[in-house]
């Protein structure tokens, strides 16, 4: 994706943006990209207070850019009291107050449609690691353990799976797109059913678990889904059922989950996000059927550079009064 329109001359004025962040790397190419088409507002940038700097330019801004999880609450967002766009450049919202933002009537974009692909290659990633053992049997390579103990345990086959998706968004329908390609029998349970998904549709989750081998968690974090993969639907999906979570880690209980894999009562794990991260479990650490990652689902040079065409065209085509893309369906 290319940007819709060529740099501004130094003749035209700016539209003027807030840049809503903390200090990173990926914020600060966000940034450059952005000063090429738009009058950047970043607190960061001034020498005064925050608070300052917010009361003298706040009141006037009409597009708000969040980068990455920068908490962005209700309080902040009133001090904005013209703002109709908000540019989220993630995935999930769960750090922006979207009660807030739908009672004002603001529009919010997310970044799902640049991340999806990446996200969903990880996500199969992480399943087929669990079934086939690839990181535990890289470790019983590397550790010296192959000639001493000749052969390693068999993994499980991937293909005839029936495989659960829990919110079929962009990632969900990407992630069942791939599995279904490779065999797999796919299902999902989302806020409504999708009139253009094949796949069998149940209301919830609890039955979508009893009905699949393995599931993969990958909706929005919000006040209802707060723990929607609970000890009953775990246990639901049996003891060699899988588990996979690459959306946010509040979204499984996790707690219940490490009980549930210490005892063998759930066949394995692939998590890329955790409750409490960056901690995580110790307990999880010497389990051989769980797959571990830091949060790098959407991180590769190729969705940094997709999030940021993103970001940037749909803030040309927010002030061109120009139809926006990826924008978030509020409940």
């Amino acid at each position: 994706m290319s940007d819709n329109s060529t740099c501004s001359s130094p003749m035209e004025e700016l539209h003027p943006i807030f840049l809503h962040h903390l200090p990173s790397s990926f914020s600060v190419l966000l940034k450059t990209r952005l000063q090429a088409h738009f009058h950047v507002l970043d607190p960061c940038d001034s020498a005064e207070p925050v608070s300052s700097f917010l009361a003298s330019h706040a009141h006037s801004v009409r597009a708000l850019v969040c980068a990455v999880l920068t908490p962005l609450t209700a309080e902040t967002l009133e001090l904005f009291p013209s703002l109709h766009l908000l540019v989220g450049t993630s995935s999930g919202l769960d750090h922006v107050d979207l009660d807030y933002c739908r009672r004002r009537g603001i529009t919010v974009t997310n970044a799902s449609v640049a991340f999806a692909e990446d996200v969903a290659d990880h996500a199969v990633t992480l399943l087929i690691d669990v079934l086939r053992r690839i990181s535990a049997a890289d470790r019983f390579v590397r550790s010296g353990s192959w000639p001493v103990k000749g052969d390693y345990p068999l993994g499980s086959k991937l293909r005839g799976r029936r495989v659960g998706i829990v919110g079929l968004g962009t990632i969900g329908f990407q992630t069942a797109k791939r599995l279904a390609s490779l065999g797999c029998l796919i299902s999902y349970t989302s806020r409504s059913k999708k009139p253009s998904a094949s796949f069998a549709y149940y209301p919830d989750v609890l039955e979508l678990a009893s009905n699949s081998d393995a599931l993969i968690v990958c909706c929005p974090l919000t006040q209802e889904t707060y723990h929607i993969i609970n000890e009953e639907v775990m246990r639901a999906l049996g003891k060699r059922g899988v588990v996979v979570n690459v959306g946010r880690g509040p979204l499984i209980d996790e707690a219940r989950m490490v009980e549930l894999l210490v005892q063998g009562n759930l066949g394995g794990a692939g998590l890329d996000v955790f409750e409490h991260e960056p901690k995580v479990p110790k307990e999880l650490f010497g389990l051989d059927n769980v797959v571990l990652s830091p949060h790098c689902a959407v991180i590769t040079p190729e969705s940094f550079q997709a999030v940021q065409d993103l970001t940037v065209n749909n803030l040309i085509a927010f002030f061109a009064n120009k139809p926006l893309v990826s924008v978030v369906q509020f409940q």
